[in-house]
């Protein structure tokens, strides 16, 4: 008769066992999830300066390829995107004989962070200051400087404006 009671406690957990794996868990929850939350927040800014690394290669070889000019702000996307001529005065979807430079990029890539999340507009930069107006990216044509178009107030968690990435 002991045997068989001695069986049948063994097949169970203790209520003991079972709180000390509760809490086990718990604790390895509040450690897992706010170190998960941040890596989010990093991905944005990750992909802001992947996003501006690509912009920027783009417009240096399209200055490369056109003895030293950048693309114009006005029709950026259609110069990043299509077949320049060597003057650089002109973009279009094909390739002909006089438009053989290009495409650089497949598309402008969307702003990943801040109030113009999504835009992938070009914005002036030699007539607009960054921030003030709507759209994605801040351009200067006479530079080639390209950044975040946020205004300065927008940072992120170091403190650091999304525009001088």
């Amino acid at each position: 008769m002991m045997s068989r009671v001695n069986a049948h406690r063994n097949q169970g957990f203790s209520l003991v066992e079972l709180i000390i794996v509760v809490v086990i868990i718990a604790i390895i929850g509040a450690i897992a999830i706010p170190r998960m939350s941040r890596g989010a927040a990093g991905a944005s800014e990750s992909a802001l300066v992947g996003d501006l690394a690509i912009l920027r290669s783009a417009i240096d070889l399209y200055a490369a390829e056109h003895a030293g000019e950048f693309p114009p702000a006005a029709t950026f996307e259609d110069h990043m995107t299509g077949y320049s001529n060597a003057a650089g005065d002109s973009a279009q979807a094909t390739k002909d004989s006089t438009h053989i430079y290009g495409p650089y990029m497949r598309k402008i890539p969307p702003l990943p962070v801040g109030t113009n999340k999504g835009e992938t507009s070009v914005v002036d930069g030699s007539a607009t200051a960054i921030g003030t107006a709507t759209g994605g990216w801040w351009y200067d044509p006479t530079t080639g400087v390209v950044k975040a178009n946020l205004p300065d107030a927008e940072a992120d968690d170091t403190t650091k404006a999304y525009n001088a990435y």
